[in-house]
């Protein structure tokens, strides 16, 4: 079995498809917590707030970072460090509040080993798969993203579960659990084969990238399939329990559970099928629906409807982000693992901005909530509409 796994590329595609559940997990990790840290910790809404723009905004950093450093380091030793830091901030999201006698520092302190593993992930993982050797590219990298959201249902589902077993007054136990995900993998990731995406000297670099229109339009595409899946995704549960009135395990389970399913059954339908299907027009069609779900999840008349809004976001935003890599991959053949890097960078742009801007404008009108934020992030998946047919018009003129 030892033997196999260093030379089968199959499993370094399973050991991908685990770190992106680990992402899921990471990016997941604060929300599902977002009452208990409210109502038993005591933090604010803002703070709470503040830890989704932390975790995103490091990302960025940790992207640009990588982008410059990691084919130096080489992709499996940043990986493996990927892990180390995910396990190390998993476990700090249960232990650090307690341990440091400051309940919003430790958490901080935990987001940013979260983000800086999470960071490093989001760069990697797309790259090598698109390395490892396959005649579908399109459709390995949306099965890869599918993952992630499995990864988020597997995380929300058995955390909901276990806190409503063990009580909300030992949740602390759920996130060190977890941590035992990436450290398993670590394992993996040191022994299975791992192919660089362009042979060193070839990647075209920063400047070529920065001078190319076409690169600039995929990063804007980025920006909002970020902000259109994490505007929902990182407010579902709450607006399901604060918006629609709905109790914490329902709203963890049909929330953003049900947004994550739905999202994973898009991306795996693409995985799937995708040979059959033109991508642009799919992505066209997406980000339209994903318009409906918004507006639905903020006008519908009764809570069943407002849920049926979120999982049909999750449902839209599916293809967006992995989608938008495919097309990266054909347009800037020679980008390598920089152009891969910035894209990220702009798609943890718009993870940030999303939940950013909803939580602003929930603010700003304060009797109206979150319906308010939700209904401002309609910008975003209505801008990557007009972004997706340019992309369109100017591949078929040309």
């Amino acid at each position: 079995m030892s033997g196999k796994i260093r030379t089968n590329y199959q499993y370094t595609i399973y050991a991908c498809y685990l770190g992106y559940i680990v992402q899921g997990i990471i990016n997941n990790v604060n929300p599902i917590f977002f009452i208990v840290y409210q109502k038993m910790l005591g933090l604010s809404l803002d703070k709470i707030a503040a830890l989704i723009a932390i975790n995103f905004g490091l990302q960025i950093v940790v992207d640009l970072l990588a982008s410059r450093y990691v084919d130096r380091i080489g992709y499996r030793t940043s990986m493996m460090f990927a892990h180390v830091f995910a396990a190390a901030g998993l476990m700090g999201v249960g232990i650090f509040p307690y341990l440091f006698g400051n309940v919003f520092g430790g958490l901080v302190f935990a987001t940013l080993l979260n983000a800086i593993g999470g960071g490093i992930l989001e760069v990697l993982v797309s790259p090598i798969v698109e390395a490892a050797p396959s005649k579908e590219k399109e459709k390995a990298m949306s099965m890869l993203h599918s993952f992630y959201c499995w990864g988020c249902i597997l995380f929300i589902a058995v955390s909901t579960i276990v806190l409503r077993i063990i009580g909300t007054a030992h949740w602390y136990f759920i996130p060190v659990v977890w941590a035992l995900l990436p450290l398993v993998n670590i394992l993996l990731f040191g022994a299975v084969p791992i192919e660089t995406l362009v042979e060193e000297g070839k990647e075209i670099g920063f400047r070529a990238l920065f001078k190319n229109k076409t690169f600039w339009l995929l990063a804007l595409l980025m920006i909002c399939a970020g902000a259109s899946e994490q505007g929902m995704s990182q407010w579902a549960s709450y607006f399901a329990e604060t918006g629609l009135h709905i109790n914490k395990t329902l709203g963890d389970l049909f929330g953003a559970c049900f947004f994550c399913a739905m999202m994973g059954l898009s991306r795996t339908f693409y995985g799937r099928q995708g040979h059959k299907i033109n991508l642009k027009r799919f992505m066209s069609g997406s980000c339209v629906l994903c318009i409906v779900s918004y507006l639905l999840a903020v006008f519908a008349p009764f809570p069943f409807l407002g849920l049926l809004g979120c999982g049909l976001c999750g449902l839209s935003v599916g293809i967006l982000w992995p989608g938008t890599f495919s097309q990266a991959a054909k347009v800037c053949r020679d980008g390598g693992t920089a152009m891969f890097a910035l894209l990220a960078l702009a798609g943890d742009i718009g993870c940030m901005s999303g939940p950013t801007v909803v939580s602003a404008v929930a603010d700003l009108f304060p009797e109206i909530g979150l319906k308010a934020g939700l209904l401002a992030a309609i910008v975003f998946p209505v801008v990557m509409l007009l972004a997706v047919s340019f992309l369109r018009e100017k591949k078929d003129k040309g």
